[in-house]
């Protein structure tokens, strides 16, 4: 593990694996680095040298009160500028909104792959009042209720498999990442409705989806894909129900950088 501090002073950790071309994986919501080390290792076995980190508020980096979007785009930015550049950046899920938002701020990300970004086009999805009440449950100290209402309001999980997740002890387990939780739904409201200036990217991109996943996840990679001068749309079929497959993932991006 190596540590570095980001443009407000944050501690960030990350950790590399493999030699050659440089990719920086960029997370999800509720995971951290560690659950990125299987993609980094198909990675590092195709050749690149991969680079996982945990996001502000996760695992062995630190946090900030009243961290911003900007302030998770400067993560990436500090990690980025800590490995010597990057070739590509990939991004599941909220990591692929926080990618394609830092590109877009004029982070140099390299290529971009954007796998299932939670992308909301139309605005109907949680508003600004989720992300105040998550803040709430964290400051009052009850985190595993902010990790359920976060499953809940902003994943779209049914309430059942929520609580089932709650006997099940996943959402205690859970609980020391509620704060970024927090970070995330802000992170996708400040995505919602992108407008042209947010699509202009001046770099490769290309988004990946899996043919079995959530049927809103489908609908914002075709919709991103299409918006998105010059973007390429990878299906890929090994991917199921919002998890990238490691070996195909890494395949698509041997295949273009």
């Amino acid at each position: 593990m190596s540590v570095m501090e980001s443009a407000d002073g944050t501690r960030i950790s990350f950790h590399t694996a493999g030699h050659g071309r440089t990719v920086v994986i960029v997370n999800g919501a509720l995971s951290t680095s560690a659950d990125a080390a299987p993609l980094a290792g198909a990675l590092a076995d195709a050749g690149f040298r991969a680079v996982t980190w945990d996001r502000r508020g996760r695992a062995d980096s630190g946090d900030r009160t009243g961290s911003t979007p900007e302030d998770e785009a400067d993560d990436l930015a500090a990690v980025i500028h800590a490995a010597g550049g990057a070739d590509a950046v990939l991004g599941h899920s909220s990591g692929a909104v926080l990618a394609l938002y830092a590109a877009s701020r004029g982070v140099a990300t390299g290529a971009l792959f954007l796998s299932e970004p939670p992308i909301d086009f139309d605005g109907d999805g949680f508003g600004e009042e989720l992300a105040d009440r998550l803040q709430e449950l964290v400051d009052a100290g009850e985190r595993e209720e902010a990790i359920g209402s976060f499953q809940r309001d902003a994943i779209g999980l049914p309430a059942e498999m929520v609580e089932d997740a709650r006997a099940g002890g996943q959402l205690a387990a859970l609980a020391p990442l509620a704060q970024s939780a927090v970070y995330d739904a802000r992170l996708t409201l400040r995505l919602r409705r992108p407008d042209a200036s947010r699509l202009k990217i001046r770099t490769p991109v290309t988004v990946l989806c899996g043919e079995q996943t959530f049927p809103f996840l489908i609908g914002a990679s075709h919709r991103l894909a299409e918006g998105i001068p010059g973007a390429e749309l990878i299906i890929v079929p090994e991917s199921i129900m919002h998890r990238p497959d490691p070996a195909a993932t890494a395949r698509v991006v041997a295949q273009r950088i």
